[in-house]
């Protein structure tokens, strides 16, 4: 790795220099601060603590410096005057580094630990830099250089809701959906800071409105507390053919007399895009219903499986007969019970 880069720092940065780039990035990176992508922010974080442990200890940076990782970490790296590249790099350190090393053993510094000692620690003991391990919870605070710290009571904000509308097609296939957030945050030194972040929010087939999507303590920052959770409430827009009812979809139909008499081919556009023809052979009547299984909402619980799509059907009579129209209905229809 190359320290100096992962720092954003020259190679003659002074131990001040040092300090201010790991603070800048311990803040942005810490995987408390980053819960949507935790793993990246885990191994960025480690990266950084490296870094900064090899670059403030003189005796590391020495032999970084000279030989470079693999020998800083095996401790194998051969005399100073053995090569005469090494002698001329060796020439641009400030003083307090040329002392030729002559035996080394890389003994790494845990990351909380050294997160621990800009920022403070949860722990109860009073030292100044232990973590809390073997199952224990770091804390969700960060301290500023006065000392004061914010989210350190065990309090927490009262959770932020958004609503999130969603179309009835969105929550039939399931769509990942990209929101921006602007949130207030405390940076190192208790500076007020807005900062806007993309949250991506996966809302899975069948999902109903009201559903509840939380992303902890990604909301503002106040003193003394814990930042708010901010939770996402799913809300369903309108549709220009289907209703939603639990499971089921509900579309009402308008036909004619003589289409209910007759017979007629309904083709309908599903939310997924397929076609859907559905033949009508009997009589309809006014206020019928047919119930088209599996064409209704996912059943998130039962993978596979969809509510009901239920037709209403609403039969249009004419207006007006004339003397013609309706003796050809009593002579068709006379007999008929």
């Amino acid at each position: 790795m190359d320290y100096y880069n992962i720092l954003k720092v020259n190679r003659n940065a002074s131990d001040d220099d040092l300090k201010k780039a790991y603070k800048r990035l311990a803040m942005i990176w810490h995987p408390d601060r980053n819960r949507v992508n935790k793993s990246e922010a885990e191994a960025k974080f480690k990266q950084i603590s490296e870094a900064y442990d090899v670059l403030s200890d003189p005796q590391k940076r020495q032999i970084y410096d000279l030989y470079g990782e693999e020998a800083l970490k095996s401790g194998q790296f051969p005399p100073s005057t053995s090569s005469s590249s090494s002698s001329r790099a060796y020439q641009h350190f400030p003083h307090h580094h040329r002392q030729h090393p002559t035996s080394f053993r890389f003994n790494p510094r845990d990351a909380d630990d050294i997160y621990a000692e800009f920022f403070g620690s949860d722990s109860t003991s009073g030292g100044g830099g232990s973590s809390a391990r073997n199952g224990g919870h770091r804390d969700r605070f960060f301290r500023t250089s006065n000392g004061s710290a914010f989210g350190a009571s065990g309090r927490k904000a009262p959770a932020a809701e958004i609503v999130l509308p969603c179309s009835l097609e969105e929550l039939y296939k399931g769509v990942n959906k990209k929101m921006k957030i602007s949130r207030n945050v405390y940076d190192a030194f208790g500076k007020l800071l807005n900062v806007e972040e993309i949250l991506t929010i996966e809302i899975k087939p069948g999902w109903k409105k009201g559903t509840k999507i939380t992303f902890p303590e990604m909301g503002n920052q106040e003193p003394g507390v814990t930042a708010a959770d901010l939770i996402f409430v799913l809300d369903e827009k309108p549709h220009a053919v289907y209703r939603r009812d639990g499971n089921d979809l509900v579309i009402n139909q308008e036909i004619t007399l003589l289409e209910a008499l007759t017979g007629k081919t309904l083709e309908l556009t599903t939310l997924d895009g397929r076609s859907l023809v559905i033949p009508l052979t009997d009589i309809v009547k006014a206020g019928a219903e047919i119930v088209v299984p599996n064409e209704g909402m996912p059943i998130p619980k039962e993978p596979g499986r969809k509510g009901n799509l239920r037709i209403k059907f609403d039969v249009k009579y004419p207006s007006r007969l004339t003397s013609e129209q309706k003796y050809d209905l009593r002579r068709v229809l006379g007999g008929v019970s």
